[in-house]
């Protein structure tokens, strides 16, 4: 879509969504913009989140660090979790000249600025866990209308190339927060939070410039009535088979990997035995490699996904390259062992990450209740990130403080994911 076209767009009155006939040409700016979008948030977000908030918590409490990070996890998802339904509820039915999701992306934006430098400042345990969760509350107003926008302004025909470019920058946000994250390990752990706020308050504007949502004023307002509440609060409950089979396939297949990177740090310390400048080699190299193997591949996918016309095939295809990457440190104990998982997990995440967009939109029961319902099936994203620490720290501890046991069972996890989404009817 060219600029004129999104200005002509934006003076009409907002219905919710695109057909194939309205949409002759693949809405590009709508695709930049998710893109940044994703990056901005999810890129802090994994920094703080998988290097960051392990190290500082080591230097808090090193020897409860494991126990510690489960508790923040295990909070964080079930604030992740209300925040999701309920923001994207309200995200779907705001009626504003801004649009539904423009002023979630802005108020989202500056609570995660403010909540990461909250964070930042406190040395307690319990302060560490609330700030953690309020933090959380903010970053699923950006997370939640980001995913609707594709619902609402791509048409059917465009979603796999527009999920590829969305990919793109989530994938970049995924492996590049761990990245730029790992650079400030050691002493400037603060410094590397602070920057991470930064990038986050930059998310909404930038979305939002580049989006230009058309005004919600036109759309029809709901009475508040005990059937609104069950449509646009609570979790589908007709038709929704094959949602209910994509979120759980999804989330089981991030929750493998996110499992691994989660504890990578310590995989690499206490597996591995790597020193500090070890660690710090082996998070870049890892990182690069996850990063640069799933940026080819979001790019490559969602057109193949597109000309076959099959979203199933390419996520579960996805999944098993998943499953062969975490399983690689079974095998030696040797650093090579977790470069392997990065190049083929990569692989896996980048197709992953580029069709499986598509393929929610797909499986919704109600396109009005777009940004709620993507919302809940973005847990599988939020969610993994939460549940995968709390997966790891339960299998170490059963483990007798062994991190081996990690690699077979998330393995087997993405498998199981693998299985699930291929058991979905609506989707080829």
């Amino acid at each position: 879509m060219s600029v004129s076209e999104a200005v002509s767009t934006a003076s009409k009155a907002w219905t919710g969504s695109v057909s194939d006939d309205e949409q002759p040409k693949a809405p590009i700016l709508i695709g930049i913009a998710t893109a940044l979008g994703a990056m901005l948030w999810l890129g802090p977000y994994l920094g703080v989140n998988a290097v960051l908030l392990p190290a500082k918590v080591e230097i808090i409490d090193p020897t409860n660090k494991a126990s510690i990070i489960a508790l923040l996890s295990g909070s964080a998802m079930v604030f992740a979790t209300l925040a999701n339904i309920i923001i994207g509820g309200l995200s779907d039915l705001t009626r504003s000249r801004w649009g539904r999701r423009t002023p979630w992306l802005i108020v989202g934006s500056v609570g995660c600025f403010v909540m990461l430098l909250v964070f930042n400042a406190v040395q307690t345990v319990p302060l560490l866990v609330v700030s953690w969760c309020l933090y959380q509350v903010f970053l699923n107003a950006l997370v939640a209308p980001i995913v609707a926008a594709i619902a609402d302004r791509v048409a059917p025909k465009h979603r796999g190339l527009i999920s590829s470019i969305y990919a793109f920058g989530y994938v970049i946000g995924q492996y590049g927060g761990q990245l730029v994250g790992a650079q400030f390990l050691g002493p400037k752990i603060g410094t590397g939070i602070i920057v991470m706020s930064v990038l986050t308050l930059l998310c909404g504007p930038v979305t939002v410039l580049l989006m230009r949502e058309q005004s919600s004023l036109g759309m029809e307002k709901k009475s508040f009535t005990w059937d609104m509440f069950v449509q646009h609060f609570i979790f589908p409950v007709k038709d929704c088979r094959d949602f209910y089979l994509a979120l759980f396939g999804k989330m089981l297949v991030n929750t493998a990997t996110t499992a691994i990177m989660a504890y990578q740090l310590y995989i690499l310390s206490d597996y591995i035995h790597l020193d500090t400048a070890g660690q710090k080699k082996y998070v870049s190299i890892i990182s690069m490699l996850l990063m640069v193997t799933a940026i080819v591949m979001s790019i490559v996918a969602g057109p193949i996904s597109d000309k076959i016309k099959s979203r199933k095939i390419p996520v579960a295809f996805a999944a098993l390259l998943v499953a062969i990457g975490v399983a690689m440190p079974m095998v030696s104990s040797a650093p090579w062992t977790m470069v392997a998982y990065g190049a083929i997990a990569g692989l896996g995440m980048g197709i992953f990450f580029a069709v499986d967009q598509a393929l929610n939109i797909e499986v919704l029961p109600n396109a009005e209740n777009a940004a709620k319902d993507l919302g809940i099936l973005n847990l599988a994203n939020t969610g993994s990130q939460l549940l995968g620490p709390i997966v790891a720290a339960a299998i170490v501890l059963v483990s007798g403080g062994s991190y081996y046991g990690l690699f077979p069972v998330c393995a087997a996890v993405s498998l199981i994911g693998a299985v699930l989404i291929m058991m979905i009817k609506r989707v080829k």
